[in-house]
């Protein structure tokens, strides 16, 4: 873990899960300011608005914290130049492969720069094009997620790649214990983001947090596809009406570009566009039947409201509990 503490510039090597609506300055500072390392979740904002929010957790942490750009974002090039001119040490690109340029403009403006791989060939390819980590995330995640499993994944990536670039293993981790079974394998850290909504400083509503502590591993199902025409990345929430809303969302946007009343990437972002707004009733208005409840499956072990840094503390004693009875 020393690799990633080095790294990330904190003293434990967990990043917080990058949550629309959920990781703002409030959380993000604490998870920093707890001694992990917290993550804006830029999502949907606009530059302005996320200029305002890297301003406001500066205020509540001087301690490193990074932020998380969707690369398929209309303004990425606008929201790099924000994140430069605050001088944001850790840039987390999410969503596909960067775009061309961005790699090298992050790089250029001194920020490190991390990305996803839920593959190993992109894996391979990311290390090629420059990147200074990943972030292997599974399915058992919440929000949007790739087809493979989190265990599957660390096997077919760590092995190869984690001499080249700090790796950070994501997806279904809820105990310290499996935290300690990744370093073994390679890993310099990991993210965990659903076991952080029910922290104390998580502005999430509390109906959203009553959720998630009454929920079970399998009450967080992923989204279905309904047009294989659609590029619509899979999502795991909770199970609720929602779920059923965003069937009946693919089939107005599909019926859209039957009509020709709009082209693939716009059909793309109108998804997007929907999720955001689905997420939002939830987590800001409480509406956790008609909103999105966007949840990973380590959501069952998830049972009560704690401060951010109990939370960490609990995974990390249980990390090195783990660790302790292996070399005995």
């Amino acid at each position: 873990m020393k690799r990633g503490t080095d790294f990330l510039g904190c003293e434990v090597a967990v990043l917080g899960g990058a949550m629309s609506w959920i990781s703002e300055r409030n959380l993000v500072s604490a998870l920093s300011n707890a001694g992990a390392f917290g993550v804006i979740a830029c999502g949907a904002m606009t530059p302005a608005l996320l200029d305002t929010e890297i301003a406001e957790t500066k205020k509540r942490t001087d301690r490193p914290f990074g932020v998380n750009l969707i690369t398929m974002h209309p303004q990425l090039s606008e929201l790099i130049d924000v994140c430069a001119k605050h001088g944001v040490s850790h840039v987390v690109l999410a969503g596909g492969l960067p775009p061309p340029g961005s790699i090298e403009r992050i790089k250029g403006n001194g920020a490190k720069l991390i990305c996803f791989a839920p593959a190993l060939a992109l894996a391979k390819k990311l290390v090629r094009s420059g990147v200074d980590a990943l972030v292997i995330e599974g399915m058992e995640a919440g929000g949007h997620i790739g087809p493979v499993s989190t265990s599957v994944l660390a096997q077919e990536i760590l092995p190869p790649l984690a001499a080249e670039v700090p790796i950070f293993v994501a997806g279904g981790i809820g105990h310290g214990g499996l935290i300690a079974g990744y370093l073994e394998m390679g890993a310099v850290g990991v993210q965990l983001g659903t076991r952080f909504v029910c922290a104390h400083e998580c502005i999430a509503h509390p109906n959203f947090k009553k959720a998630f502590i009454r929920a079970s591993a399998r009450d967080a199902v992923t989204s279905v596809q309904i047009d294989p025409r659609l590029p619509v990345i899979p999502v795991r929430a909770l199970k609720n009406r929602e779920m059923e809303s965003f069937a009946a969302k693919q089939r107005e946007v599909a019926d859209l570009l039957d009509k020709g009343g709009v082209e693939m990437a716009e059909a793309q972002l109108q998804i997007e566009h929907y999720w955001a707004g689905a997420l939002r009733r939830a987590v800001i208005d409480g509406d956790v039947e008609s909103g999105s409840v966007m949840a990973g499956q380590s959501v069952g072990m998830v049972r009560e409201e704690a401060p951010a840094a109990e939370i960490l503390r609990q995974l990390v004693d249980q990390a090195a509990h783990a660790l302790e009875r292996r070399s005995v």
